[in-house]
């Protein structure tokens, strides 16, 4: 289905009005942020602290299997 240039305009139209509704912050405020939220919650990052046991960590190297 083709869309006439009309409609494909419409639908530009109003996803630039969507868009402009959003919020917005400045990036400095983002970045104090997302600074804030990674301090308080670094205690949690298993990459940071390590894994409670081996079996708990995703990224460890699957056993192979070997048949004698």
């Amino acid at each position: 289905m083709s869309l006439t240039v009309l409609q494909q305009q419409r639908l530009v139209t109003e996803q630039l009005r969507r868009e402009a509704s959003l919020n917005r912050i400045m990036v400095s405020k983002a970045v104090e942020e997302i600074m804030k939220y990674i301090t308080e919650h670094e205690q949690e990052d298993c990459l940071l602290v390590g894994f409670s046991s081996q079996k708990s960590n995703p990224f460890r190297e699957k056993s192979t299997c070997i048949l004698l």
